[in-house]
Parts: structure tokens; C-alpha cells; sequence
């Protein structure tokens, strides 16, 4: 049964080694796949354009019902094919390497035929470069295919009898009976680097089993033992899948240009690190019991950003590279036809006001978990805070990057509270010396001036900027930062406005669009906005309507738990890049909420 083109976007499952990342629909067929690194040039991209982009497909012949599952506590993919015959299984796995930043850039599928007979097929045709090259495909003896083309290259092995398709792509088939498997491995590299290493049947399936061993012992290190367990766990991997190992980056989103709107131009590169993702991650990966991957992405933080604080960026390459320029790939059609594809993203170059707080957020929460601000970092930290001093009162873009003109966002101001509270908490916390008079005399007066400018005057409801009534999520985040108490009645009307005025069914949009960000047509609603309106009702005692909210956003989710950025509420559709740390961050926090009021912990 051939699929469709373009599956809907929760039709994918994750498969990631915290190297390289792969996205396969549930009929099988592998339609991304990056090696290198999450922000590689893939090869395969069929998921932004059917016709070039490349795929890898395994699947009975004719027609069958697919369901799937990750083996519990792993990201090791099963997908099961029932047909008129018999039932087969593909298993799918990035294998985790025992050498630890030195990854063996390979995918390996294994099949086995649980029951009568299936005959199941191999359709293989890379496509490398965002699908803009088709490389060349060798056949050799012994199942064995070499691609080349540029400056990739791929070596399949595979246990079937390989075919020529074309000159790029190549296919294989064979009838399996109850009991039989067979298994093909996909390995990358350099094209200068090619190497062959033949493995046998008892060889891929020892490496699929130790991967399944790491994904099992990392779950159970978690120390959530909360409601929603399950759920929090495999966000809790998705987190973890999104590391880049040897840097401790997490990647907003595995891939690119998925669109916010079918057929609009909100299509983005999410394929770095945010730092307004940094506090929220640190914090959940401490809450969960994951210290070891909350230092390291500390570490990464810390080397990242260090340099001259004029220069801090909003996001940054899972290296930390900063120079992420844009560009628009005008030969692909984008995914159901959303164009521009881009890669990189020129957000990196905008000013965002929030930022400083951001990361002096994640600086303080670090601290207070014990973790040591050296003096070098220290003095990073009070030259960040100069900046703040120096930028406060300007517009900027705000947390949602718009390409509209700057405007003071009421959330910007309020993180640039939070990177001044937060320095004093630090230098409270380690005994540091600094400006500490100044910085509470400039926290002071942004309270003052959003106190002013930032409420609506007729619902006491935080605005979206000074002198606009509009709404925007980013401010459910105000109580969560603390810049006011959960029951603050300024937090209550915020969130209630929100609730009613910017959401569908309780799931909430960033914000009106309109045309007000500098761009054409409209997105569906975020997910962790929703999850951040969890939180505030939670904390603010509605635990029932919290909870409520919450077990709706959960049956959004795809069937193996995953979150994409938005969730159109009308059709249940996943839009925009997937799965999406930010989301399942949200998730987290939502359900740590949820778990704490239940049990009468209260507010935090």
C-alpha cells in the first residue's frame, strides 16, 4: 500500500542517538533523516518535498493496518503491519554508541515475521542536500549498496537482494514466514571516510538490545514518581533524544520548516538552542533527577555565551555557533506545499530584551541547586546585567521574534526584572560583590514602569505592550517567573483573559496575528502556552480545571506521546517542527504543578 504524499505531521515517530535524528511515518518509511548532527544536511527530506526529498521505506506489499509503540522507557521504534497473510514487525533504532562522542552514524531495521507469511518490500532512494542532489548508487556483491554524491556518502547493507531502481535509488523483497527476521544498517560518512563493517544478523540485533539497555537504565534514573508518569517520561526522552551528546545542547526541534499553517509562510529552522529555553530545561531536567545532563548543558551554556555581553544571542548552533544566516531553499515545495523552506534562521540577529533574564534565570537556578558561578563566570554575569542597564527602555522583538517593528512587550520588560532580581539572588547566594544597590534601584523602577504601562487599566490583565490592550500568552509566564504572586489579581485577570479571549477550547494562541508581526496569515495554538495556563491554574488553586485542561492537551498528542509546537484544536492536527522540546518542557512543568497542589505543596 503506497502512502500518501505527506502523511499528517503526527504520523511521524522520533528516533535520535543524541547525535543524529530521523523521523519515520507509520507506514514505515523514514521520510527525514539528519547524521551528522541535528542541524546536518540530511538525507532524506521527503517531509518538505514528496517528489525530491528522498526517503526509506520497509512494508508488507499491499494492503495491511499499522500501529506502533517505543519499547518502553526507549526511543527503540516498533512498528507492527497486520495483513491478510500474517504480522510483521519493523523495529527501528538509532544505535547509541558505547563510545561517547563518537557516534556510528548508523540506522538499523530489523524485520521479523511474528506469524504466517508476509512479503515485505524495500524501497530505498537518498537524496542528500535537502534533496537538491541525487547522488550516485552502487551495487555491489553481497547486498552491499554505496552512495555518493557531494560530501556525504552511505554505505547499505542489506540481507535481501538489492535492485536498481534508478540511478539513485535501489529496492529489495522477500517473503517471510512465522519466525524468519531479516535486517538492514544504513551507515553514514564522510565520503573520503567510507568504511565497510559487516555486520550479521546476531551483530545488528546485539546492537538494537544494547541501545535498548542504555534508553532503559537512563529512564530509570527519573525521580518523578508523580500523576501522568508515563507522559512526563517520555518528554523526559524526548529531552534527552534532542541532546547533542558531546556539547550538552538541547535542539529546540529536530528539523526544519514545518509549517505553523498549512500553505503559509511561518515555516522556521528550529534545528539550534534557545536560550528561553535554558531556565525551563534546567529546571525540569533538575526536578526530574537528570543532574548529569542539567550540568552539562550548563557547561555548554557557560562556554556559549562567554565572550563580550554586547554580544549575547537568542539562540546559538548546538556547537555554539553563532553566524546562522538564512536561507531560503526556493527549489523545494515545503511541506504540503508551505513555502519557504529555510535553513538557519535570522532571529539569531534580532534583540530580544528577554534574553538577559533568561539567562540569568538559568544562572540563579543553577546556583540554587549548587552549582558554582566562578569568578570568570561571575563577572560574565555582571557585564550581562550592565547591558540590561543600558537596553531596558528600548523596544525590541520580544519572545516571539517578531519581523514587525519593535515595540516594548510587557514580557520583555518583566525579564528584564527578572535579570536584575536575579543577580542579587546570585551574589546573595555565593557572596558576591556588585552594584547591588543599583541593580534593586533599576528592578524597582521596570516594576514601577510595567505597573504603569503594561496593565490594562479596564480588566487589570497584563497587556501585550505598553500602550496596546491586547493580549499575549508570554504573560502566564509573569507569576511563573515571580515577578507577581499566583493569586495576584493582575496574574488572575491575566490568565482568565487569556482563558476566554485568546484560546479555543482552553487552548491558547501566542497572540492575535493580524498582520502584526511583520508577516501573512495565522498559526494554530502553541502547546506550551496551554501548559503554561495549567500552571497558573494550578498554582492559583484550580487544580480541577487545571487538571482538566491538562488531560485534554495530553489526547493531542500523537499515539507514541509526541508534541509538536502547535495543535490546531478544530482537526487535532500537529503543526509546525517536531516533536518540540518547548512543548514537552511545558508538559513537564505543567504536570510538577499539577502534582505538587494536588498534594497540598502549594504554590512554589
Amino acid at each position: 500500500m503506497s502512502a500518501p504524499s505527506y502523511p499528517p505531521i503526527a504520523d511521524y515517530a522520533l528516533l535520535a542517538d543524541c547525535h543524529a535524528s530521523a523521523l519515520v511515518s507509520r507506514d514505515g518509511s523514514v521520510d527525514w533523516c539528519a547524521f551528522q548532527r541535528f542541524d546536518a544536511r540530511p538525507v532524506f527530506s521527503r517531509l518538505l518535498d514528496w517528489g525530491r526529498g528522498g526517503y526509506f521505506r520497509i512494508a508488507p506489499h499491499g494492503t495491511y493496518a499499522a500501529s506502533r509503540r517505543y519499547l518502553p522507557g526507549t526511543n527503540v521504534l516498533e512498528t507492527r503491519f497486520e495483513t491478510a497473510g500474517g504480522v510483521l514487525t519493523v523495529t527501528d533504532v538509532l544505535p547509541v554508541t558505547e563510545r561517547p562522542g563518537h557516534p556510528d552514524h548508523q540506522l538499523i531495521r530489523v524485520v521479523r515475521c511474528l506469524s504466517g507469511s508476509v512479503h515485505v518490500a524495500v524501497e530505498f532512494e537518498p537524496r542528500f542536500d535537502y534533496g537538491l542532489t541525487r547522488p550516485r548508487l552502487e551495487i555491489r556483491e553481497d547486498g552491499l549498496a554505496f552512495v555518493y554524491g557531494g560530501a556525504d556518502a552511505l554505505v547499505l547493507q542489506c540481507e535481501l537482494a538489492l535492485e536498481h531502481t534508478d540511478l539513485s535509488s535501489c529496492c529489495a523483497g522477500t517473503l517471510l514466514e512465522e519466525g524468519e527476521q531479516a535486517f538492514v544498517v544504513l551507515t553514514y560518512s564522510l565520503p573520503h571516510e567510507v568504511r565497510v563493517e559487516r555486520l550479521d544478523l546476531a551483530g545488528a540485533c546485539a546492537r538494537v538490545d544494547a541501545t535498548v539497555a542504555f534508553w532503559e537504565r537512563w529512564s530509570e534514573r527519573i525521580e518523578y514518581d508523580g500523576p501522568y508518569r508515563e507522559e512526563v517520561l517520555r518528554s523526559a526522552l524526548v529531552l534527552k533524544a534532542l541532546t547533542n551528546a558531546p556539547t550538552g545542547a538541547i535542539a529546540a526541534a529536530p528539523t526544519t520548516s514545518l509549517p505553523e499553517e498549512i500553505g503559509g509562510e511561518r515555516n522556521w529552522d528550529y534545528r539550534y538552542s534557545w536560550l528561553r529555553d535554558s531556565a525551563l530545561a534546567l529546571d525540569a531536567l533538575f526536578a526530574l533527577g537528570y543532574d548529569e545532563e542539567a550540568h552539562a548543558y550548563m557547561a555548554w551554556l557557560r562556554r556559549t555565551t562567554a565572550g563580550r555581553a554586547e554580544d549575547l544571542q537568542i539562540m546559538y548552533g548546538l556547537g555554539g555557533e553563532r553566524f546562522l544566516p538564512e536561507v531560503e531553499l526556493t527549489q523545494l515545495e515545503g511541506y504540503r506545499g508551505s513555502k519557504p523552506v529555510r535553513i538557519g534562521n535570522a532571529a539569531a540577529g534580532q534583540f530580544q530584551l528577554d534574553v538577559y533574564g533568561e539567562l540569568l534565570d538559568t544562572a540563579c537556578r543553577y546556583a540554587e541547586r549548587g552549582g558554582a558561578v566562578d569568578d570568570v563566570f561571575w563577572q560574565f554575569l555582571t557585564e550581562v546585567g550592565g547591558e540590561v542597564s543600558a537596553r531596558w527602555r528600548l523596544p525590541d522583538q520580544g519572545i516571539w521574534e517578531i519581523r514587525g517593528e519593535p515595540r516594548h512587550f510587557t514580557y520583555s520588560k518583566v525579564m528584564a526584572w527578572v535579570a536584575f532580581d536575579r543577580l542579587v539572588r546570585i551574589a546573595e547566594i555565593g557572596g558576591r560583590d556588585g552594584p547591588l544597590d543599583t541593580w534593586r534601584a533599576e528592578r524597582d523602577a521596570i516594576r514601577a514602569l510595567v505597573e504603569a504601562e503594561g496593565v490594562d487599566e479596564a480588566t487589570g490583565a497584563f497587556t501585550q505592550s505598553f500602550g496596546s490592550p491586547a493580549l499575549d500568552a508570554s504573560n502566564l509566564m509573569i507569576p511563573i517567573v515571580g515577578f507577581v504572586p499566583w493569586d495576584d489579581p493582575r496574574a488572575r485577570a491575566t490568565f482568565e483573559r487569556i482563558s476566554s479571549e485568546l484560546s479555543r477550547d482552553g487552548f491558547v494562541y501566542r497572540y492575535v496575528t493580524d498582520g502584526v508581526d511583520g508577516l501573512s496569515g495565522g498559526e494554530a495554538t502553541f502547546a506550551i502556552c496551554s501548559f503554561w495556563l495549567v500552571e497558573c491554574l494550578a498554582r492559583a488553586g484550580e487544580v480541577e480545571r487545571a487538571r482538566e485542561l491538562f488531560e485534554r492537551l495530553l489526547g493531542f498528542a500523537n499515539d507514541v506521546g509526541l508534541l509538536a509546537e502547535e495543535i490546531d484544536p478544530a482537526s487535532g492536527a500537529l503543526l509546525g517542527n517536531f516533536p518540540q522540546a518547548f512543548s514537552h518542557l511545558g508538559l513537564i512543568q505543567a504536570a510538577i504543578a499539577l502534582a505538587q497542589t494536588s498534594a497540598g505543596a502549594g504554590r512554589r
